[in-house]
């Protein structure tokens, strides 16, 4: 009973991650909803596929291969530069599948030549707890947005659906901190569907989406037509392919640390992971979708449930890709409310800040590392806030690469731990 519970909770976790990405992309390239109903039912696929491929043959821990951040700023920066540059969306959404596969051809050629764990000596305490508190600073926008019911064409709070987020939020914390047995454990599930309820009753009018008509579909191929493969967009797949490897080792420490009290982890999991995850960004990309990484907000919910055996996981993401194939049930799953969902999704990544600052906080704060935060925190998070147009001069490939917050912080962050070395102090 409690290995169906876990992986029911699991698979919620796998689906608050992966339902509100296709709106945003659909709002952001205009999509008509039967396309978003595709693309979310392809998400869903692609989420369950990658996610066991990772736990059974890449890294082999339970972490969630999900939507990436730093992919929803890389569609939302070519949507608008492809537009300046007269492309329509169709071809946009070409050129990122090839940028996918670009970044995943990277990718996998780091991990079978053993080029990934070779670079982990930059993945110091410093560089990966800045990284992991930038991550959560970049989403936070889109939770706290999502929570307050501010999205798409409506750009003023909502006070009921802040209510009921608040709400799902407060109960899931409250039964992390102080909940007992199966109601710890079970913190999210109970948060989620309590919202869920309290949502459908408060909000009673409204419909449930549908997934479409058909009772049993496949998932399409090349649904955004064949990808493009062009020099312009390499170096973008190639600076994505280090960022993300940043962000594979981050989650391994981050989840192997929740499971056994430390960071714990061989070479031969960072290159199959960075091999799979490569494997993975050439699937999402066949089936036009937004890349997958793996989450560390996985250590978070772990954190908070205190579920870390992998098997429940491995269930949940084959039970994702089974509800996947039929559009109906992809329909309603899918219509846990935006406010529910974001502020589960909150509720993890409050754990996942405190693994950050922990990280930052492992060594002494002195002048050099304070000074190195400082730059990459205020020019990381300023550029976080500035609109895809402030660079509208720049070449594109500069476009896609100023207008990220988070990949610049975390490359300038890398390049500052290591151009300033310590000073060996003798006294």
């Amino acid at each position: 009973m409690d290995l169906s519970l876990e992986a029911v909770q699991w698979f919620v976790f796998l689906l608050a991650n992966a339902v509100a990405l296709p709106i945003v992309i659909g709002s952001i390239f205009d999509l008509p909803f039967n396309e978003i109903a595709g693309l979310m039912q392809r998400t869903f696929f692609v989420v369950g596929v990658t996610s066991f491929l990772q736990g059974l043959f890449g890294h082999r821990l339970p972490i969630m291969e999900g939507p990436a951040g730093i992919w929803i700023s890389i569609f939302a920066v070519m949507a608008y530069s492809g537009a300046q540059s007269g492309e329509t969306y169709t071809e946009t959404l070409q050129a990122l599948e090839g940028t996918m596969i670009w970044t995943g051809i990277f990718l996998f050629i780091f991990g079978i030549s053993g080029l990934s764990h070779r670079v982990l000596y930059v993945f110091t305490p410093l560089v990966t707890g800045a990284f992991l508190f930038l991550l959560t600073v970049q989403l936070s926008g889109t939770f706290l947005q999502g929570m307050l019911g501010i999205q798409q064409q409506v750009d003023s709070v909502d006070g009921i659906q802040a209510f009921v987020a608040f709400l799902t939020l407060g109960l899931i914390i409250g039964l992390s901190i102080i909940g007992k047995g199966w109601l710890k454990s079970f913190g999210v599930l109970i948060g989620i569907g309590v919202g869920w309820i309290v949502y459908t009753i408060v909000f009673i009018g409204e419909r449930l989406p549908s997934g479409g008509t058909a009772a049993f579909s496949l998932p399409e191929i090349f649904a955004w037509g064949p990808p493009q493969l062009t020099w312009g967009t390499l170096p973008l797949g190639f600076l994505t392919a280090v960022i993300l490897l940043s962000n594979l080792v981050a989650s391994i420490i981050a989840v192997s640390h929740t499971i056994y009290g430390q960071p714990q982890y061989t070479y031969d999991q960072v290159n199959k992971g960075s091999s799979f995850l490569g494997i993975n960004h050439g699937i999402t990309a066949v089936f036009s979708a937004v890349a997958n990484v793996s989450m560390a907000s996985s250590s978070g919910f772990m954190k908070l449930t205190g579920q870390k055996k992998k098997q429940p996981f491995l269930y949940a993401s084959l039970l994702l890709v089974v509800f996947s194939f039929f559009p109906p049930i992809v329909g309603f799953i899918s219509g846990i409310p935006a406010p529910v969902a974001n502020a589960a999704l909150l509720a993890t990544f409050i754990q996942l800040m405190g693994l950050g600052l922990s990280n930052i906080a492992s060594q002494p704060l002195d002048e050099r590392r304070l000074t190195i935060l400082g730059l990459s925190f205020l020019l990381g998070i300023g550029l976080m806030f500035l609109p895809p147009e402030a660079f509208n001069g720049a070449p594109p490939i500069l476009q896609n690469l100023l207008s990220n917050g988070l990949l610049v912080g975390t490359v300038l962050i890398i390049i500052l731990d290591q151009l300033w070395k310590e000073s060996n102090k003798s006294s």
